[in-house]
């Protein structure tokens, strides 16, 4: 194997490892609406390969997507794992039969979920397990003490190395860090969509990882066209200057851009190392809602 060059962005230390800031999510390798198997196999078993390849060395995936198939495909593929790889999944929600995604948070549920996703990645020990709060629509302020609680309680066991909470409030952010320490959030966040902004700079002040999802999710008509703007000023695609913009924001931002294609890949990896100018930050800055 070539010796990798450095993706985009450097590193952050997440709990005991230094991880790439350019991360990969492994969501969109499941069928439609993260259901079944891939569409093409052996592309999904390629994109992973190549993601670590590339220098990746942080995936975010749950026992949610497929279900199953998701972590399967990843220990497929890179199993046994490097160790510099940190694998991040979730737990607090299951999948129905009309392939909605309804909470599975009490203790009982919490324990199968993280058992769930030890036997499909084929590890005795999850890196990162995040806490999935909230709904389709976002976070919803809800009590989290037992389920955090019960997470706790594996990683005093050993099944579990560091915790994290997802989909979530600042006031459950703080309310997890008053029980266990947190290395992660990760939440809806991007250039249209900056409810999170003072959020982010306190975990940063503490050290703490915000790994933001949906980089192009909300944006309403007009702030599309603003992105559009930028992009084609520089010669790239809207992707690429949400991406690098999301890694200019503050260091403690972690990308985890999804793709079931190889060559998508290595455009989101290119292009979260664009360079944005002074009038192009202060065109981004404008989009916010």
């Amino acid at each position: 194997m070539s010796i990798p060059s450095p993706v985009p962005g450097g590193t952050w230390s997440l709990g005991d490892k230094s991880v790439t800031r350019f991360g990969y999510g492994a969501m969109q390798l499941a069928g439609p609406w993260v259901m079944g198997p891939p569409e093409d196999h052996d592309e999904a078993i390629a994109v992973l390969r190549s993601a670590v390849e590339a220098g990746i060395t942080h995936i975010d995936t749950a026992e949610t997507y497929g279900p199953r198939v998701v972590n399967e495909l990843i220990r497929e593929a890179l199993h046994p794992y490097p160790d510099q790889l940190l694998i991040a999944t979730k737990a607090g929600g299951r999948r129905d039969a009309q392939g909605g995604w309804p909470p599975a948070r009490t203790p009982d549920e919490i324990r199968a979920q993280v058992a769930d996703n030890l036997e499909t990645l084929g590890v005795d020990r999850l890196d990162l397990v995040h806490l999935r709060l909230g709904d389709a629509s976002g976070p919803v302020e809800e009590d989290i003490a037992d389920a955090f609680g019960a997470l706790v309680d594996l990683q005093k066991e050993g099944v579990v190395r560091h915790l994290g909470v997802s989909n979530v409030t600042a006031a459950q952010v703080a309310q997890a860090q008053s029980i266990a320490p947190i290395v992660s959030v990760q939440n809806m966040y991007n250039l249209a969509n900056r409810a999170d902004d003072a959020l982010i700079d306190r975990l940063a002040a503490q050290g703490v990882a915000y790994i933001p999802f949906f980089p192009l999710g909300g944006f309403t008509p007009l702030q599309a066209g603003a992105l559009d703007t930028v992009a084609r000023r520089s010669g790239t695609t809207p992707m690429s200057v949400a991406l690098a913009w999301l890694l200019l924001r503050s260091p403690n931002i972690l990308l985890i851009p999804g793709t079931s294609s190889r060559a998508h890949l290595r455009e989101n990896i290119a292009g979260a190392g664009l360079e944005l100018s002074e009038e192009d930050l202060s065109e981004l800055d404008r989009i916010a809602g």
